[in-house]
């Protein structure tokens, strides 16, 4: 009978790191204790109780000053703010994938968006997501469950929804899933969340269902994991689901050529060796298995073996390499000086003393020799990597240089060089990526490929979530009159967008001067740092409208400050018309010179004296601010004409010869 064991049998990284950290506080000798199974496999639960590890059901049950260890499946948000409040030490053991799914609902959620999860809704990874949700939440275990939810609540279909998935659910049901939600719901944000572990252990334990005649599941009976991956299986041979190796003792597998193993997400090792060693001891006919398939079976362990991280502690060195001891094996484990770290210049003998314990991973063992060789630079470098894949948290790096034809950006920070496309580059479409070389930004890992040392950020993301922080802080302070310093993000022909720091406001044309202007470009330029007012808000549109002109700008007020009445002054003549001259006075306020105020002779048009353009001096005569109107004078500096006086005489006074001349008489008609 041939036996192949699956290659992502057993922990995955979320359950060793919370196994290991459990395990390190029980040895530590401190109070412990788990709220909930820390995994489901009874097994691991049954040792870490040997060790004095108590599971409590509620953390009200926390003995005083013991330390809780909330478990991987995450918990509700209420218990970790209960710990703080009441001052209970606890290590918040969640996996970071579920942290993640965590993190997508409290930033995409909210009163008037639901949340649609696919899983088991009793199920405490299911429960801890949805006391995350901001609003209503519903809950679904397969794409017929969402069918029906989706006609019950049709509201859903139409509005805004969120959706995310348990990180165990089935891959095969979850496309379903998506396709339905795609064809009914019109504005559904979809997150695939299920754990790339799991999804790589299920499609491996597709592939290995379809070569053998039958497969063996190992793992917690609770787990959903271990449960998702019978379901596939068992849809394509024989499927057995088992705890322990004892249970092996109850299946018939004669007759049966080949054979499939895997193992759910929390099945440790010595479980999985335990189970391979039995059906070592039994081949079809229920006698001991040949040589030949035992050595299979230790290559195949020696296969897991290799790659995995051990601890090893410094016992000596050679003029080439670290000697290291590593508890619980047998061969004698050294380390290159090559493989000591990526910086060429660091010298091991300086760094280490005997004694010292690092962290190692193993390269090759060699039974015939009984020595392991080891590496601390891959260790150090695969830390790396297990953190971007662990981490949600954001990252600082500079841009180092534009890919391709603008297709993105590289980041580099620390010793990992990120991709940001330009998609996520940009707080903005119209940014450019160019501007963004040589800077410093923020961003978050959002996809790592460890296999191809791969690793996506986005840079939007965080100004993103930034500026909803500052929008959600502008909205709660924000009232007329407020003062704020913005940048001028863009211009449009009717008015410039301003940032105010997480939000935009807009000035209208008409906002931006006291004189009337054809383009906001001519008084403001994109990224220049204004000083503004709100004038008026739309709370339900999330509208703000800005004011930019000052009153102490207004004309009419440097006018009345100004230009008192009788005030002499220059002014200049922009246009003519029959009953007078319009002259600027200052830019924005025009006076009037009537016809009859331009000189002391009779005129019959303006333009007899006067042409536009030309500087003439006047007097402000009066000043109407209610309508708006300035009446000037020139004739009121004008010297005024002399006029000579003519003498009144009697005829008696009039001289003789004009006495004496005859007089014109005038013939009437009769």
């Amino acid at each position: 009978m041939k036996i192949t064991l699956a290659k992502t049998a057993g922990f995955c990284f979320g359950v060793d790191r919370a196994v290991k950290a459990l395990e390190k506080l029980a040895d530590s000798g401190e109070k412990v204790c788990t709220l909930g199974p820390i995994i489901h496999n009874p097994q691991v639960v049954d040792y870490f109780k040997e060790k004095g590890v108590n599971i409590i059901d509620s953390i009200c049950d926390c003995e005083k000053g013991a330390t809780v260890v909330l478990r991987t499946h995450g918990v509700e948000a209420k218990i970790p703010d209960y710990c703080e409040k009441n001052g209970i030490k606890y290590i918040d053991a969640a996996c970071p994938f579920v942290k993640k799914i965590h993190k997508i609902v409290l930033e995409n959620t909210s009163e008037n968006i639901p949340l649609l999860i696919a899983g088991d809704k009793n199920h405490p990874e299911v429960i801890g997501i949805s006391s995350r949700a901001k609003g209503d939440y519903f809950t679904f275990n397969s794409a017929k469950e969402l069918e029906n939810l989706l006609s019950d609540y049709v509201f859903l279909t139409k509005n805004s929804v969120i959706i995310v998935a348990q990180t165990t659910f089935s891959i095969k049901e979850w496309k379903k899933c998506v396709e339905i939600a795609n064809l009914l719901c019109t504005n559904a944000l979809i997150f695939d969340t299920i754990c790339n572990a799991t999804e790589e252990r299920q499609t491996e334990a597709l592939v290995l269902s379809k070569r053998n005649d039958a497969m063996i599941i190992i793992g917690g009976r609770t787990s959903s994991n271990t449960a998702k991956l019978k379901a596939v299986c068992e849809q394509n041979c024989l499927t057995y689901l088992i705890e322990t190796a004892d249970e092996l003792l109850d299946i018939d597998i004669s007759g049966i050529e080949s054979i499939g193993v895997t193992a759910g997400a929390s099945t440790p090792d010595s479980t999985i060796k335990e189970v391979i060693n039995t059906m070592s001891e039994f081949n079809e006919k229920g006698n001991p298995m040949n040589d030949e398939f035992l050595q299979m079976l230790d290559e195949s362990f020696d296969k897991m073996t290799t790659g995995k991280y051990v601890t090893g502690t410094v016992v000596g060195f050679t003029n080439t390499e670290i000697q290291v001891e590593i508890p619980g094996k047998k061969h004698a484990g050294y380390v290159p000086f090559g493989e000591y770290s990526d910086d060429p210049t660091a010298n091991p003998k300086n760094e280490l003393n005997v004694g010292d314990e690092i962290k190692l991973i193993i390269m090759s063992t060699n039974d015939a020799e009984g020595t392991m060789k080891l590496s601390k630079r891959l260790a150090d470098r695969n830390a790396i990597w297990e953190e971007l894949e662990a981490d949600d948290t954001v990252r600082e790096g500079k841009v180092t240089g534009i890919v391709g034809e603008n297709k993105g950006v590289y980041v580099q920070s620390g010793a990992v060089r990120v991709f940001v496309p330009a998609s996520l580059a940009k707080a903005r479409r119209n940014d450019s990526l160019e501007d963004l070389v040589g800077t410093t930004v923020e961003f978050k890992i959002i996809e790592v490929e460890k296999s191809r040392r791969r690793v996506v950020g986005s840079i939007r993301d965080v100004v993103a979530a930034k500026r909803r922080e500052a929008e959600d802080a502008f909205w709660a302070n924000a009232a007329e009159g407020n003062t704020y310093t913005g940048t001028v993000r863009s211009l449009t022909s009717y008015g410039a967008f301003v940032d105010l720091g997480g939000v935009d406001g807009m000035i209208h044309i008409s906002e931006l001067s006291w004189t009337r202007i054809k383009h906001p470009s001519e008084i403001l330029k994109v990224g220049d740092t204004v000083e503004v007012y709100v004038k008026a808000l739309d709370t339900e549109n999330k509208k703000i409208s800005l004011g930019y002109k000052k009153i102490e700008d207004n004309p009419w007020e440097i006018l009345k400050r100004d230009y008192p009445v009788d005030s002499e002054i220059e002014c200049k003549i922009v246009s003519l018309t029959s009953f007078g001259a319009f002259a600027q006075i200052i830019p924005g306020v025009d006076g009037l010179i009537h016809i009859s105020q331009i000189a002391y002779k009779h005129i019959g048009t303006p333009a007899e004296v006067l042409k536009v353009g030309e500087t003439v001096k006047a007097k402000i005569m009066e000043i109407d601010f209610d309508k708006k109107r300035v009446s000037l004078s020139i004739k009121a500096l004008l010297p005024e004409p002399q006029i000579e006086e003519v003498a009144v005489i009697s005829e008696e006074e009039a001289p003789a010869e004009v006495q004496d001349a005859p007089v014109e008489e005038t013939a009437t008609e009769e």
